[in-house]
């Protein structure tokens, strides 16, 4: 049976007014994580090295991680789940001005999730819509350690 993507993955894209290193950096900071994920705010350390633990603004739930992060692809695997047995259903894509043309300040930022066979259609669109908001939280937030209004990772 072939399913329409937008009902098995979600993809949205921002272009960012910062370079792609500091982007990557900022989205590979577990600690900045917490500030823009919405299913996984005031991230702390965990016992487990590696693993990290956010509260959903959703549910007020605990969310685990860890964060796979490979700079020589700009790219960036979110595995999430319990901390028995994290999945990579969320990745960050970042591109580098040189591919797409961009000015030397820019980049592109590509947040990328998968739905699970057991999620409900209800369950999928509000993660969709959560990372629609949350590609403008990551890009406000870059842009504001850019300009050094914030600190950074």
């Amino acid at each position: 049976m072939m399913m329409q993507s937008p009902e098995l993955s979600h993809c949205v894209t921002a272009l960012v007014n910062a370079p792609a290193i500091m982007a990557f950096d900022f989205l590979s900071d577990p600690m900045a994580l917490g500030r823009w994920s919405i299913g996984c705010m005031n991230t702390l350390h965990t016992d487990e090295e590696g693993v990290y633990v956010g509260r959903s603004l959703f549910s007020d739930a605990e969310s685990w991680f860890s964060i796979d992060a490979r700079p020589e692809l700009m790219l960036i695997d979110y595995r999430i789940g319990i901390p028995a047995s994290l999945v990579p259903r969320i990745s960050v894509r970042v591109i580098p001005h040189e591919v797409c043309d961009l000015a030397e300040n820019q980049c592109y930022v590509t947040l990328t999730s998968w739905r699970t066979s057991k999620m409900s259609m209800e369950r999928w669109q509000a993660l969709s819509a959560t990372h629609e908001a949350e590609i403008w939280l990551i890009k406000s937030q870059i842009e504001n350690c850019e300009r050094g209004n914030v600190a950074g990772p």
